[in-house]
């Protein structure tokens, strides 16, 4: 079903579109694409059986893909997973000139690449690079984008330059072990739970905003929300269809350890709660590093508090011109550029 304000408003909330049949234009059909199912992941209960299993992924993945690179950041993730790496293997970490955002990821990355023999690159991120690869990446997608998107493509066509065969991720560790630490932080009402979730509300921007309403509601207990489930839902497809997406788009193959496993036991939510976000992450992180203190938590940065600083607004009539600029985040002014810069190619 062709429903551009739907899906506009869609994109707004979540930052991807939540119906699979709906669709901004004839011919632009978007897939939802679902995580790996629980019933074909490995159980792990402790910091030694998730090496066990990571290990023996990468034991089964050389033998398909000898040039195995990495997306390389500062935070614990990708540190782990670069320790299974053979020496000379191609590291990738982000960057953006003018900016301290990825300082801490460059710092550390550096320290986890000298340690194992790892080939380091850095991927400088651009204005320009989100002009060029931004329409790229949605133009597969068939709808606008995450802003990681056009980093992870710019970060996969030089791995392919560097003839790696296989990008390794470490993107849903987060989510299965416990690092949502904010969303995790309490057993929210439902009304609270859908302003927190909302990543910039319809309302505020659009001319002709669609409740979202209804994806909510699907997880709604009486006053309250299964936000467990929610996020096991809804963050995991639109955080794993981002990657995909990025990397589908440069016909680089990538693939996560950390989505094959599950919990075998609960998550202790009171460890979550008092400053133990992904504890059995944190325990094998001590192992691997016993050198370094553990880092905090460390989502993949992004230069658009800068790019998007003086950014004036969207002027297409799809959008609201009293938006409060001054007021949105440089991730929520990403949205509304990407937003226009799509509308605009369906246009043209």
């Amino acid at each position: 079903m062709i429903d551009k304000d739907f899906c506009l408003s869609s994109y707004i909330a979540f930052r991807y579109i939540w119906k699979d049949d709906m669709e901004f234009a004839e011919g632009m059909e978007h897939d939802l694409i679902e995580p790996v199912p629980v019933d074909d992941r490995i159980p792990v209960a402790t910091a030694q059986d998730i090496d066990q299993q990571i290990q023996r992924q990468f034991d089964e993945l050389y033998q398909h893909y000898p040039n195995i690179g990495i997306l390389l950041s500062g935070g614990m993730d990708s540190a782990i997973l670069a320790s299974y790496l053979k020496p000379g293997s191609h590291a990738y970490t982000f960057t953006a000139e003018g900016t301290t955002v990825f300082n801490a990821d460059m710092e550390r990355a550096a320290h986890y690449c000298k340690k194992f023999g790892l080939q380091h690159h850095l991927v400088d991120i651009t204005f320009d690079d989100y002009k060029e690869l931004t329409p790229i990446v949605m133009e597969s997608k068939c709808a606008p984008v995450h802003s990681i998107e056009p980093q992870i493509y710019k970060a996969a066509m030089m791995a392919r330059a560097d003839n790696v065969d296989l990008i390794i991720v470490g993107e849903s560790s987060d989510l299965i072990f416990g690092g949502m630490d904010k969303l995790l932080a309490k057993d929210w009402q439902f009304d609270e739970f859908v302003k927190r979730y909302t990543f910039l509300d319809p309302k505020l921007v659009l001319t002709h905003p669609v409740d979202m309403s209804a994806l909510f509601e699907q997880y709604r207990q009486g006053d309250k929300i299964d936000f467990m489930r929610f996020m096991d839902d809804v963050f995991a497809i639109e955080s794993s269809s981002s990657y995909i997406n990025a990397f589908d788009t440069a016909a680089m193959p990538y693939y996560d350890p950390y989505a094959r496993l599950i919990m075998r036991d609960p998550l202790d939510l009171h460890r979550v709660r008092n400053g133990e976000p992904k504890y059995l992450i944190r325990q094998l992180y001590a192992m691997k590093y016993p050198e370094v203190p553990v880092p905090d938590k460390i989502p993949m940065p992004r230069p658009v508090d800068m790019i998007f600083k003086d950014w004036e607004g969207p002027k297409r009539p799809e959008f609201r011109q009293d938006i409060p600029m001054d007021q949105l985040t440089g991730n929520q002014k990403w949205q509304l550029w990407c937003a226009e810069l799509f509308l605009n190619g369906l246009d043209g």
